[in-house]
C-alpha cells in the first residue's frame, strides 16, 4: 500500500510540475490578425501602429517597456498578461500598452 500511496504522490507531483512548466512555456506568437490582438491594435512592429485610430501611441511606447510585458526587456519575444500562453514580440504594441515602472 505505502508503494502505491508514493507512486501516486509523486504522479501528482510531477503532473502539477508539468503544468507549471507548461504554463511558463514558450507559447506561440500571437497574430495580429488573432480577434483580441486586432481589437486592441497589436502590431509586432510598433512603427506599423495606426497613429489615427491609436492618438495615444507614441513612438518610444512597445511591449519590451509595458508593464504587462512577462520577460527583460533585451528578449526578442515573451509572454503578456493580455495574451495568456502567447508571446508578444518586444517591438511590439498595442492599446493596453502601461509604462513599466
Amino acid at each position: 500500500m505505502s508503494n502505491r500511496r508514493n507512486f501516486i504522490v509523486h504522479a501528482s507531483a510531477i503532473s502539477a510540475a508539468l503544468v507549471s512548466i507548461n504554463a511558463l512555456g514558450q507559447g506561440t506568437m500571437v497574430s495580429e490578425t488573432d480577434a483580441q490582438a486586432a481589437a486592441l491594435g497589436y502590431k509586432a512592429d510598433n512603427t506599423k501602429v495606426d497613429k489615427v485610430k491609436f492618438p495615444k501611441y507614441a513612438a518610444d511606447q512597445q511591449c519590451a517597456n509595458c508593464s504587462l510585458y512577462q520577460s527583460k526587456p533585451a528578449d526578442s519575444s515573451a509572454g503578456c498578461a493580455i495574451f495568456p500562453g502567447k508571446q508578444v514580440a518586444a517591438k511590439g504594441w498595442c492599446s493596453a500598452w502601461a509604462k513599466k515602472a
